[in-house]
């Protein structure tokens, strides 16, 4: 039966982290250089291997789209957290929302299935060391890519359609700083339980099956080191994909941590800090963990450095 008393609302309302009136500024002065600091990062990271031939391998292949990946991902909701800290204006058009929503959930899929795939690519590489260019060559690689954006936006498109279906009543407040699909099926007048079933499927195909195939990838390596043990190899096994495991554990540990605590029953602010951690701190300490751990891209930064330096004599 059609209910005629539903109202179409035009805009949201987002609360927004829990800052005191009096921090506004020192918080909003933090965040955008955090932000700034992600977005340079991850852009120098994407440049360097795209400059650099000696980078032009599937690993840094990827390791760029995951670059490009985690500036977009951060993107589609600190801009507008920033923009309301300052302006103090919490309202957001009801389009608006639902395209924030629709590309957070796509790039946070790409991300996860990139990291999977990453993980791939050095199992290929410390288990088939022989046969890791026959593998890992170029079409497989793009297949691979493509597969994670198709997924990815099946994923997000079909959360999406199924949004835009559901009716919302007067309560139009978001307790959060972007609009947050659990937070926006709170608010519907309709039955959500379509949009629950899909969102548990795709919780599946994008983080459980994603993070066990990280965790299978991981232990066939540490099996393959411990069949020959050796200083040399396990140094090498470290130095291939100490990085990788870093990434992997701070972005699947924020994302345990606002499992835990939702499911726990803590407050929501938590939560928002739980999603503040993975939307913007995770992508800016990832330029530094491959920056630092990772030689090659060491000496790609020092390289260029060293001919911008001649350039400018």
């Amino acid at each position: 039966m059609r209910l005629e008393n539903q109202s179409h609302v035009s805009e949201f309302l987002l609360l927004g982290l829990p800052i005191r009136p009096k921090q506004q500024g020192v918080f909003f002065a933090l965040f955008l250089g955090v932000y700034l600091t992600m977005v340079l990062g991850n852009l120098l990271i994407f440049l360097l291997i795209r400059l650099d031939p000696r980078l032009h391998t599937p690993m840094y292949f990827f390791l760029s789209h995951l670059a490009f990946t985690d500036i977009s991902f951060s993107s589609v909701t600190i801009p507008k957290m920033l923009i309301n800290m300052q302006t103090q204006d919490q309202s957001i058009p009801y389009a608006e929302c639902i395209a924030q929503m629709h590309f957070f959930l796509l790039f946070g899929c790409i991300d996860n299935l990139l990291l999977v795939v990453m993980a791939y690519d050095r199992y290929v590489a410390i288990c088939h060391p022989l046969h890791y260019t026959t593998i890992m060559r170029e079409g497989l690689c793009m297949f691979l890519l493509a597969g994670s954006w198709l997924l990815s936006c099946v994923i997000a498109l079909s959360q999406t359609i199924l949004l835009v279906q559901l009716s919302f009543c007067e309560d139009n407040i978001i307790p959060h700083f972007f609009c947050d699909l659990a937070a926006l099926l709170k608010l519907s007048c309709s039955d959500t339980s379509v949009n629950e079933l899909v969102i548990f499927t795709a919780g599946t195909a994008v983080v459980i099956l994603p993070l066990s195939g990280i965790l299978v990838s991981y232990g066939l390596i540490g099996v393959s080191i411990l069949r020959v043990p050796s200083m040399k190899g396990i140094c090498k096994a470290l130095s291939t994909c100490g990085s990788h495991l870093s990434v992997v554990s701070l972005f699947y540990g924020t994302i345990m941590a606002l499992y835990f605590s939702t499911s726990s029953g803590k407050s929501k602010d938590k939560d928002m800090i739980a999603s503040l951690m993975y939307t913007m701190v995770t992508p800016m300490l990832n330029p530094f963990i491959y920056s630092l751990r990772n030689r090659d891209m060491k000496l790609a930064l020092g390289f260029l450095f060293r001919r911008n330096n001649f350039l400018i004599q």
